[in-house]
């Protein structure tokens, strides 16, 4: 059986297509196609290791693909594209680093670069208008590196919404977040995706979480995905033929768990591949 690639309404924003890298002869990604829509909620659902991070650095114009294309409205792929904004996986703060949480934001302005940006009041109200749509101003004033995660991670989302990007690339922003912060940064985000009209495309190894506002789920496994919506990917036919062996989908209380199949081989056991359960 073929892998989905099954398309939501929408008018497409991003296209990946026929996409194989390869790094110091590993093959990482391998034939990888999806679409991604204007306003769409897209997961990224995959293992760490398995791809995704490599993924976005190829959407991203800082890897090269040894096949394929990236388009953007139709267009190929130019580097530094300021139709995305990207949130990466892993930001340090130094607890003492003078920067505000405001400041942070105003940096993203010129287009998500670090440096200096004028202060006129265009730049001040529309630093201000994103700190409010994270909900971020009553630590407007405070040092970056004395936030919490959860707190960190709503000025970094600040931060690349502010030069007005189309899709918003987020790699991994739950991690390393307690389940509370997690249900509200999912919550942050789809209201964003509404109220600023951005396409939000976000990374995690567990889906559970993100089943109430995803309209697609790109799922990668062995550097191949499928796409689709959650009923159209996470399935055993599917899933089996990405993973290259059989895989079962058990649902319960509205989770979903993937796990290796009683007909799987020892080299395939849950044991041998934890990113065969995804909770």
């Amino acid at each position: 059986m073929a892998l989905a690639h099954m398309d939501v309404a929408g008018s497409e924003l991003l296209r990946v297509e026929k996409v194989d890298v390869s790094i110091d002869g590993r093959e990482i990604l391998n034939d990888v196609n999806f679409r991604i829509d204007h306003g769409e909620f897209t997961g990224l659902i995959g293992a760490n290791g398995s791809g995704k991070t490599t993924l976005f650095r190829v959407i991203l114009g800082l890897q090269t693909p040894q096949r394929g294309e990236v388009t953007v409205h139709g267009e190929p792929l130019q580097r530094s594209n300021r139709s995305l904004g990207y949130v990466p996986q892993k930001v340090l703060f130094d607890p003492d680093m003078p920067i505000r949480a405001r400041d942070l934001v105003a940096l993203g302005i010129d287009g998500n670069r670090y440096g200096l940006t004028r202060r006129t009041r265009a730049n001040h109200l529309a630093v201000d208008e994103m700190l409010f749509a994270v909900d971020a101003q009553e630590f407007a004033d405070r040092k970056v590196g004395g936030l919490s995660g959860g707190e960190q991670q709503r000025v970094l989302i600040a931060h690349a919404l502010v030069s007005r990007p189309e899709l918003l690339l987020l790699d991994e922003p739950l991690a390393n977040l307690d389940p509370g912060s997690v249900a509200e940064i999912i919550a942050l985000l789809h209201k964003v995706a509404t109220q600023q009209h951005v396409a939000i495309f976000l990374s995690a190894h567990e889906m559970n979480p993100l089943l109430p506002v995803m309209d697609r789920v790109v799922y990668v496994a062995n550097g191949r995905v499928a796409s689709g919506t959650t009923d159209e990917v996470v399935r055993p036919d599917v899933l089996s033929a990405l993973y290259g062996h059989h895989v079962d989908v058990l649902r319960v209380h509205g989770r979903v768990l993937v796990v290796a199949g009683q007909d799987s081989d020892e080299s395939s056991s849950v044991a041998d591949h934890p990113e065969l359960v995804v909770e």
